[in-house]
């Protein structure tokens, strides 16, 4: 276990950084399903001007139905356009095997930061996701390593106590929790105050800092990134108002679904095109998609 003073220093050094947004990039794809490496490529450096970092080929980048090689071309781009510092390279798998060879993969082509959802498809018990994670960390023993834990994708939950014993295992840096167990990142962060804790629901940032994360997550900053980097700076700066206006701009946009077929085409109408998706994502209905054009008219500008 970390001393107190060595849990006190890393504490700090999180609160630093309080109120970190990285975008949860969607991967864009060709009308018949290719992956649009220039798209990729224009969109990573645009989010790269805006947000904290990029979250790389996790849920909203469609994972399960990228091959190994698209993965390390994800990547390979997101590390050209932003550097290692702020690049999350996810490269979670059913099983360790491949978690590990993407990991290291990765880790040549320069990544410092490793994200692994929890295995899936089979339901592992807590023993079978250490020895992932485990496995996960030889492959890279220096990258800081982050659990990603999503229940209603994988099946698998991982409460606060089998979380801060994984942690400790496995030599997490941090994790992410996304849907229900967005909801665990006060409990976790109390336990582990030497982790970065993200969440993945983005619709409080304010509220995700009170409860001691380190920021967000975010598939919908990924489409309107300036907003939520606006409302970091807001907070940071104690900005009352500024920050009450953004949050209503957040909650506006998070009245429109996080679906990937939400974000996709906001992305479309700032003028990342085709932005297809290789998954069954359906493009929102008339009226969604009327509010976000709305939302990306008042709000994001086109990009050049």
């Amino acid at each position: 276990m970390a001393d107190v003073a060595e849990v006190a220093a890393v504490a700090a050094a999180n609160a630093q950084v309080a109120g970190v947004v990285f975008a949860a990039a969607p991967t864009p794809f060709t009308p018949d399903g290719a992956l649009d490496a220039a798209i990729a490529r224009r969109l990573f450096r645009f989010l790269a001007d805006s947000v904290d970092g990029l979250f790389v080929a996790g849920t909203t980048g469609e994972f399960p139905a990228l091959d190994d090689d698209e993965r390390m071309t994800l990547v390979e781009i997101a590390l050209q356009v932003a550097g290692p510092d702020r690049v999350i390279a996810h490269i979670g798998a059913p099983d360790a095997h491949r978690a590990a060879r993407l990991t290291r993969g990765a880790a040549a082509l320069g990544a410092t930061r490793i994200a692994a959802i929890t295995p899936y498809y089979l339901h592992p018990t807590p023993a079978e996701v250490t020895a992932y994670y485990q496995r996960i960390r030889e492959a890279a023993p220096t990258a800081g390593l982050y659990s990603y834990v999503y229940p209603e994708r994988t099946g698998v939950a991982v409460p606060p106590a089998e979380f801060a014993e994984l942690a400790q295992a496995a030599g997490l840096a941090g994790a992410k929790f996304s849907g229900a167990a967005a909801g665990n990142v006060a409990a976790c962060a109390a336990a582990c105050p030497w982790l970065k804790i993200f969440s993945g629901d983005d619709t409080d940032l304010a509220a995700t800092l009170r409860a001691g994360g380190a920021g967000i997550i975010s598939a919908r900053a990924a489409a309107f990134p300036e907003v939520f980097s606006a409302l970091s700076a807001a907070l940071a700066a104690g900005d009352e108002n500024g920050a009450a206006r953004h949050q209503a701009e957040v909650a506006a946009i998070a009245s429109t679904g996080a679906s990937i077929g939400q974000v996709k085409e906001a992305l479309r109408l700032r003028g990342f095109v085709p932005m297809a998706a290789r998954m069954p994502v359906a493009d929102p209905g008339a009226e969604v998609a009327a509010r976000i054009a709305d939302l990306v008219a008042s709000l994001a500008p086109a990009v050049g």
